[in-house]
C-alpha cells in the first residue's frame, strides 16, 4: 500500500485533533474528488514499518483524539490487506483513541454486501473502527454548511452501535447542518 500524505494535526477529518493518514488508490473516481491524485495505487511513498512506527508517535499524546484514515479509498481490497494489521496495532497500543474511515463505498449494501468493496477483511476492519463516514461524494449535494462531509448523501455512521443493532445508526449530532 502507498499513502499520499500524513496529517499530524487535523480537525477537519472528525471530532477533535486527529492523525490522518491518505491511502493511495481509489476506482471510485467521483467527480470533483478533492484528492484525484490519490487515485493511483502508487500514488506517495510506500507505507512501511517506519510509517506505523511515525503515525503511532503522532498519535501517542493526550491532546490527540485519533486516526482518520482516507484517501484514495481505503476499502479497496488492495489496501484493506494491508490497513488491516495497521488498525489492530493502532487499536491494541492506543485503546483510547477512536478510529475514523472515509470510504466512497456505502456500508450496508457494499461493504456488507455483494461489491468490489467486500473483503476478506472488511468485517474486522469494521469491527475496529469506531465512526465510518460512507457515501460517494456528489457534487450537486455539496454543503459547505455539513461537518466533516462534502455532500449531503455521505452518512456519519456510529459503528459498533450499527453492528450492534443490525441496523445503520448515524450519529446525529454530526449529521446536523452548522449554523
Amino acid at each position: 500500500m502507498h499513502y499520499g500524505n500524513i496529517k499530524k494535526f487535523s480537525i477537519e477529518n472528525g471530532a477533535g485533533v486527529r492523525v490522518s493518514l491518505f491511502v493511495s488508490g481509489c476506482r471510485n473516481h467521483c467527480g470533483n474528488c478533492f484528492s484525484p491524485q490519490t487515485w493511483s495505487f502508487s500514488y506517495g511513498e510506500p507505507f512501511t514499518e517506519a510509517t506505523e512506527r511515525e503515525i503511532l508517535e503522532a498519535l501517542s499524546p493526550s491532546h490527540i483524539a485519533g486516526l482518520t484514515v482516507l484517501g484514495g479509498e481505503p476499502f479497496e481490497p488492495e489496501n484493506q490487506r494491508d490497513l488491516l494489521p495497521f488498525l489492530r496495532r493502532v487499536r491494541q497500543t492506543l485503546p483510547e483513541k477512536t478510529i475514523w474511515i472515509y470510504t466512497g463505498f456505502l456500508l450496508d449494501t457494499e461493504l456488507l454486501g455483494d461489491s468490489r468493496g467486500h473483503a476478506p477483511e472488511t468485517e474486522e476492519i469494521l469491527g475496529l473502527v469506531d465512526v465510518l463516514v460512507d457515501g460517494r461524494f456528489e457534487e450537486d449535494k455539496k454543503n459547505l454548511r455539513i461537518r466533516f462531509r462534502g455532500s449531503e448523501n455521505q452518512r456519519i455512521i456510529d459503528v459498533p452501535e450499527t453492528l450492534a443493532a443490525g441496523k445503520v445508526v448515524l450519529m446525529e449530532e454530526y449529521m446536523k447542518e452548522r449554523e
